[in-house]
């Protein structure tokens, strides 16, 4: 029977290769991307050091930690080294990372194109294996009042509650509105029921005198504005 693998717990590492010890003397921004995800996994074994398998993780994800942040634990638990314990942990820091870039969404001063609104939503949508429907809802100076996810896992006319999405309008006192949504398979090429959609909810705001201003198509680097194609 083979013998199962020792752990090697970070504290038994050399002083040149600690990496709780090189954040703590020389901050956060000195450590790699391995490094930190070699904090979060907390051992290796006698064959492989953290360091080495987060770098072996990485490796398969091109070093992109967009691409690590779309893993499920069921793929992160096919590393060897990596139980549910650890994988639980990764995709918890990335999904606060996630988060945490997705706050300045309510701290902007005014959406001024449609590169500044897709600054603010690729941070929530740009990186999910799934699709959502997003609502930002503006003031007359184009300022964010609200954020409102609309639905999630697809995207037809029929998810859309037209009467939800003028009641918070009403709410929140907008006139002005900007869709978005994202395109997992990373197509920035509008669907006949993307168009639909636009369509549906122009119609239905304009009763109110509010304007949809944009429909963003997002995905991880770029996007497609319905706006600057002239489609609205």
């Amino acid at each position: 029977m083979q013998d199962k693998p020792t752990s090697f717990p970070i504290k038994n590492w050399s002083d040149d290769d600690k990496p709780r010890e090189k954040l703590a003397q020389k901050g956060r921004s000195a450590l790699s991307d391995a490094e930190l995800i070699a904090i979060l996994i907390g051992s290796g074994s006698r064959e492989e050091s953290a360091v080495q398998l987060s770098k072996r993780i990485l490796a398969s994800v091109d070093n992109n930690l967009n691409n690590l942040g779309k893993l499920s634990l069921q793929q992160l638990m096919k590393f060897k080294g990596i139980g549910e314990a650890k994988a639980i942990g990764i995709a918890a820091a990335l999904e606060i990372g996630r988060r945490r870039r997705g706050e300045d969404l309510v701290k902007v001063g005014k959406i001024t194109s449609s590169a500044v609104a897709f600054d603010l939503l690729q941070p929530i949508l740009g990186e999910l294996p799934h699709e959502e429907f997003w609502i930002l809802y503006l003031n007359n100076a184009n300022k964010v009042l609200h954020k409102e996810q609309l639905s999630k896992g697809g995207m037809t006319g029929t998810l859309v509650d037209v009467r939800l999405v003028l009641k918070l309008a009403l709410e929140h006192a907008a006139v002005g509105l900007i869709l978005a949504h994202n395109h997992p398979s990373g197509t920035l090429k509008p669907s006949l029921a993307d168009k639909q959609l636009t369509q549906k909810l122009k119609n239905a705001a304009q009763a109110l005198d509010i304007k949809v201003l944009d429909h963003l198509i997002i995905t991880q680097k770029a996007y497609f504005s319905f706006a600057d194609e002239q489609l609205l």
